[in-house]
């Protein structure tokens, strides 16, 4: 909802944000917006931890089956966290409605947008989790936690007996034997998140390895990208179309899931060929696209586009 409602960017999700366009502008999902900050407290009733494999049945029951007193208390503090939120038409709504009928409101909403949004692409989407699980448990069988951690995520850090997220504040958390439970997502799509607070295991998200592939199958129906991977290539089609903020190979390699070498090799013919520049930034080098990589990766107009196409085509050769 968070993706496809504006406070978190659609990122690689474009596609599917247009496909679902009709559909979304049928919910009215404000009640449940609104407690969504992008930095604050989101009601822990609303995302209940899971204890296994994911069955939306039991989650959508659990959610409903909140005591309406303890939903209270929890929507009133993330309305705090957002300056006007409680005195707006639906903060009202949600503080002065009957508990148990707001906690009924907001069960019905998560199921709305559970089929609207996510159910006919959940088959895609739960290939892609489970096929990171997959990955993930293979490096941690081969190598142990340095080999897990190493590419888990381009902003997680393993040294020493210290897991470290780049950005991540100050604060030290000892797990004293708690586990930390590792969590891949598809549309958690830009960062790393850690949960610490009851009722959850100490949690870390990660956006889900080729989350970047997610919606690739739908390309073929778009004839300026399969005529750009006729051009240059499916993958490098694929990391010029991607970068639509700069980015290192490391997360571009996490992004898509291909070999760091691999990313490498790609956009130095990228960059030979004038796609895309690379500058450094503090540790590592990332890449943008240039202006005559906009056009190719955009399309631009079509006598722009084909004067890119020729231009780019020269300098390959």
């Amino acid at each position: 909802m968070r993706v496809a409602t504006g406070p978190q960017p659609p990122g690689h999700h474009r596609r599917w944000l247009a496909d679902v366009g009709e559909a979304l502008r049928g919910l009215d999902l404000r009640p449940l917006t609104l407690l969504q900050p992008r930095r604050g407290y989101t009601p822990d009733f609303l995302s209940p931890p899971p204890d296994g494999p994911a069955d939306i049945a039991e989650e959508l029951a659990g959610i409903a089956a909140t005591p309406p007193l303890q939903a209270r208390a929890e929507i009133a503090r993330s309305l705090a966290d957002t300056p006007g939120a409680s005195r707006s038409a639906t903060g009202r709504l949600l503080l002065d409605g009957e508990p148990a009928a707001v906690v009924a409101l907001l069960a019905g909403l998560v199921a709305d947008a559970w089929a609207a949004l996510v159910e006919p692409y959940w088959q895609r989407t739960r290939a892609l989790l489970e096929a990171d699980i997959a990955y993930q448990a293979r490096r941690l069988a081969d190598g142990g936690l340095d080999r897990l951690f190493a590419e888990l995520h381009p902003s997680v850090r393993w040294h020493d007996g210290v897991l470290t997220r780049e950005h991540g504040g100050a604060d030290h958390r000892d797990l004293h034997g708690e586990g930390l439970v590792l969590m891949p997502s598809a549309f958690k799509w830009d960062q790393v998140v850690i949960v610490l607070d009851p009722p959850w295991q100490p949690t870390l998200i990660y956006p889900a390895r080729g989350v970047g592939n997610l919606w690739q199958e739908d390309a073929g129906a778009d004839a300026h990208a399969a005529a750009l991977a006729r051009l240059v290539g499916r993958t490098r089609a694929r990391l010029l179309t991607g970068l639509t903020q700069p980015a290192a190979t490391a997360w571009l390699a996490h992004r898509y899931g291909l070999a760091p070498a691999t990313v490498s090799e790609h956009l130095s013919v990228l960059r030979d060929t004038g796609l895309v520049t690379a500058a450094r930034h503090r540790h590592e080098v990332r890449y943008r696209r240039t202006e005559l990589g906009d056009l190719l990766a955009g399309g631009g107009t079509p006598q722009r586009a084909r004067a890119s196409t020729r231009e780019a085509t020269a300098r390959a050769k």
